[in-house]
């Protein structure tokens, strides 16, 4: 029994120490750059990116004369485990679609968390009309990096 209260003692060092070891790393520039450099099914995402939103708008009919029907993409935006765009679509000034076509992150864990956190982003953006949304809990960077993303595309669209 005397020797109890220095199990205890080391036992909370121990605790202590490993927390307070415990860290998670940004990802690398580097990694990031090297993974974005292809899109999705292989290509190069360059061409389309560096066009003006003008010359990637594509305007048509809706059908429900709402306007026409336009999208942008916003910049790549860099956030604490990964880099991700969002790709907006309005009929007039309606915001009728929101997508992810770019999403690159360092660890799996990232990927499950933005994965679970673009659907619900997504929603919110349909019900706001704007990108006027709530950061989804445990997904933060991801959330400011789509918000970021989703402002510039709906700026280049002219759409507040």
């Amino acid at each position: 029994m005397k020797g109890a209260p220095w199990l205890i003692l080391a036992g909370t060092v121990a605790g202590l120490i490993g927390v307070l070891s415990f860290h998670t790393r940004p990802a690398q520039q580097s990694a990031l750059r090297a993974s974005s450099a292809q899109g999705p099914g292989g290509d190069s995402g360059a061409a389309s990116a560096s066009l003006p939103a003008s010359a990637r708008a594509t305007p048509g009919a809706n059908g429900h004369g709402g306007g026409p029907v336009r999208s942008a993409l916003g910049p790549d935006v860099q956030f604490g485990y990964g880099l991700l765009d969002v790709k907006v679509t309005v009929t007039g000034t309606r915001i009728t679609d929101v997508s992810v076509p770019s999403l690159q992150t360092a660890e799996p864990t990232s990927q499950q968390i933005s994965e679970q956190a673009i659907p619900v982003l997504r929603s919110e953006v349909l019900s706001a009309q704007g990108a006027g949304i709530d950061a989804v809990s445990g997904a933060t960077f991801t959330s400011e990096a789509y918000a970021q993303s989703l402002q510039a595309a709906l700026d280049r669209l002219h759409v507040r």
